[in-house]
């Protein structure tokens, strides 16, 4: 098990960090962004986990910026999580995902039996 003494959030973008319907950009979700540059300046790591690509990830990015918010990296694995395992998986290594569309494992069971039958 890789040792490390900081934490990793890996944070989707539209929805979550930005209040927007992609490609267009919304309102900001000032308290998850205070939130993350907190966790960075006590030292954690934050990764920006994003389907936006090209223009619309260079345009997200530099949004985020403008929140003064920057990323350990983007729509990657943290180098060092890299050289530990000797590969650059294409899921991201992180202690938590900050997605709006994230549910739980306990949560798909609830979901499920409240969901009307198809049968």
């Amino acid at each position: 098990m890789m040792e490390r003494n900081y934490k990793i959030i890996a944070v989707d973008f539209d929805g979550t960090l930005c209040f927007s319907s992609w490609p267009e950009l919304g309102e900001p979700n000032i308290r998850l962004i205070e939130y993350l540059r907190s966790w960075r300046e006590s030292g954690n790591k934050v990764i920006l986990w994003t389907c936006r690509a090209g223009e619309s990830l260079e345009t997200a990015i530099a949004w985020c910026r403008e929140q003064g918010l920057d990323f350990d990296a983007i729509n990657d694995n943290l180098p060092e999580t890299v050289a530990y395992y000797g590969n650059n998986s294409r899921k991201i290594t992180c202690d938590y995902y900050v997605d709006d569309r994230a549910i739980l494992p306990d949560m798909v069971f609830q979901w499920e039996t409240a969901q009307p039958s198809t049968a």
